[in-house]
């Protein structure tokens, strides 16, 4: 196990959380963000943009990359800048990240992250506080960029036969660019697929609901997977979802949100994602029962 604090990428003052297996790195000089996550001495399965590596204090928002966390429904003030230095303190195998509040948005962000002490493991913990003097209604959302050239997998609610429930089971949300015949997507009966292409010319998102809501991202046989669980009783953002997916030519993006919640002054909300790393063969052109061999031992609810 270790915690110790040494140059990432530029950034002096960067936080590397490791059990041995794997190792997580929050720099200090910019964020809430950790940018790496892999295993001990292998590559890292979020992609970071190397334009803005090293750098901080830029007058605009920089898509870094690694993970982030966002307040939904996505505005203008969803990119607030989050370019200068946080507050980072650790103990064990646990980091706290916190971001002085935004003043475009009135918000304080911070991301726990608690690695278990063995295994790839991790508790994500996404906090928002309100320190505005009036209350807001947010959403925490957590996105995930990860390297090119993968391909990201989501799971529908269970499917049912048209005698077993007459009723909607969840939405299918697309964005004014989606493009279902775009030939990175891919439907089977119980996944949707989303395949990154460095070539590609248009971006693509797509969302949806589940409770058991989860996202999983394979590249060159790693393959990430994070979880949370969401409740049908409340409300969601973007017409109802707890995961979403978006891609474009640079990177694909896998992404759960809590939520929307009306938050007094002073108060906060919390979204909670499980991670961890496994190993997975070329998924692509798996079929729909070679995909539920693999997910459904990995997602199925406690």
């Amino acid at each position: 196990m270790s915690l110790e604090r040494r140059d990432y990428a530029g950034w002096p003052d960067s936080w590397w959380l490791g059990n041995g297996e794997v190792e997580l790195v929050a720099p200090a000089e910019i964020g809430p963000r950790v940018m790496r996550y892999g295993r001990v001495g292998g590559p890292n399965l979020f992609h970071n943009f190397a334009h803005t590596l090293g750098r901080s204090g830029e007058p605009v928002w920089q898509n870094r990359g690694g993970h982030r966390l966002w307040a939904a429904p996505e505005t203008p003030v969803s990119k607030a800048l989050d370019n200068d230095a946080v507050e980072i303190s650790g103990e064990g195998l646990r980091l706290a990240i916190r971001q002085p509040v935004e003043l475009e948005s009135g918000l304080e962000k911070e991301i726990e992250i608690r690695l278990a002490p063995e295994g790839t493991a991790v508790t994500v913990l996404h906090r928002i506080a309100n320190r505005n003097s009036g209350a807001v209604r947010i959403a925490p959302w957590g996105l995930s960029v990860m390297r090119p050239g993968g391909v990201a997998v989501t799971g529908f609610p269970p499917r049912l036969r048209h005698d077993q429930r007459l009723l909607p089971t969840n939405p299918l949300v697309m964005w004014g660019y989606t493009d279902f015949s775009d030939p990175r997507w891919r439907f089977t009966r119980r996944f949707l697929m989303l395949r990154q292409d460095p070539a590609a010319t248009t971006p693509q998102k797509a969302g949806l609901f589940a409770e058991n809501a989860w996202a999983a991202y394979a590249v060159e046989g790693d393959l990430f997977l994070k979880r949370a669980r969401a409740r049908a009783v409340m409300e969601y953002p973007d017409f109802g979802c707890s995961v979403e997916i978006f891609t474009n030519a640079a990177m694909l993006e896998v992404e759960t949100l809590g939520p929307l919640e009306t938050v007094a002054p002073g108060a906060a909300v919390e979204h909670v994602e499980e991670w961890s790393l496994h190993r997975a063969p070329p998924l692509a052109n798996a079929t729909d029962e070679e995909l539920a061999g693999i997910f459904h031992p990995l997602v199925s609810a406690e």
